[in-house]
């Protein structure tokens, strides 16, 4: 795959908003983290929901309280996975979450039964996967922001609250850097094809990849603050999940999108696609980090 100084340039000018918008969401306080997220969740919901419409059309024919409504029962299951400091009106979000979510789980069907022509389980079986595959994963990043998770050295100072910041951030670089450095070593040298499912990837930019995320991860961990407060190993064995499962999550979209016949999932940017484009490792690996640090970390 040869290098595109074009294509390469477009890319990195985009990145660099991306990554302002993203780092001050993730850094700036706990609301910030969760406003990015949601505006995320509906964003990958709508274009998941296009996606699927073009791949099986009879899910255009769901009524709009399905194709919303299902959009916030998604996003009550964030709303579950917040904490106490999330409140609105003096009501904890966790509540507010639990309580619609369950009013959406009656009130759904039936709206379908009255409004709907015909009901189709196959469209309920789609957005069954979307709370899967889109909210759930989201909803476990709000658990990994709002939840604490011990470090492995008592000897860092740091507020409950930005020990929170500490492992999402950390699995989204490891996501960006898997990302970057695939994309650099297979324009590179990238040779032998990785999978018929996305022409572009090579053996050669997925496994460096992965390695130089593995290595890069690993050294700030190390070397970092607060990084270093947990012990390497696990950071190399979140660098690993994110490289391995972030790279299936990136061949299931590209999946998706050759189903659906379109290059990109959305234009919100420019040499990056839509929000699926830009989210489609990380939705796959969180739920598999997640276990992780619940089995290792807690």
């Amino acid at each position: 795959m040869a290098l595109n100084v074009k294509t390469l340039k477009t890319r990195s000018l985009t990145a660099v908003v991306f990554v302002v918008v993203m780092l001050v969401g993730l850094l700036w306080n706990h609301w910030s983290f969760f406003i990015l997220f949601s505006i995320i969740h509906f964003g990958c919901w709508t274009e998941f929901q296009k996606l699927v419409g073009l791949i099986d059309p009879d899910y255009t024919t769901i009524t709009p309280f399905h194709k919303y409504g299902v959009k916030l029962a998604g996003w009550c299951i964030m709303l579950y996975f917040t904490n106490d400091r999330f409140q609105l009106f003096g009501i904890p979000l966790h509540e507010i979450g639990w309580f619609l979510g369950l009013l959406f789980i009656f009130i759904l069907p039936i709206i379908e039964l009255l409004f709907a022509r015909e009901i189709k389980p196959k469209n309920i079986g789609y957005s069954a996967i979307g709370l899967l595959y889109i909210s759930l994963s989201w909803g476990l990043m709000m658990d990994l922001r709002t939840s604490f998770i011990p470090p492995d050295k008592e000897n860092i100072l740091l507020s409950l609250d930005n020990w929170g910041k500490v492992i999402p951030c950390g699995l989204i670089f490891s996501i960006w850097i898997n990302d970057t450095m695939a994309y650099i070593v297979g324009s590179l040298i990238g040779k032998t094809p990785f999978s018929s499912i996305s022409p572009k990837k090579t053996w050669e930019g997925t496994v460096g990849g992965a390695i130089l995320c593995v290595v890069v991860i690993a050294l700030l961990g190390y070397f970092i603050p607060p990084a270093n407060g947990y012990f390497v190993i696990h950071w190399i064995a979140i660098a690993a999940i994110a490289a391995v499962v972030g790279t299936a999550g990136d061949l299931a979209e590209s999946k998706l999108k050759r189903m659906a016949n379109v290059k990109d999932s959305g234009h919100i940017m420019p040499g990056h696609g839509g929000f699926l484009d830009r989210f489609d490792s990380l939705l796959l690996a969180i739920p598999f980090v997640w276990l992780y640090i619940q089995l290792a970390l807690k």
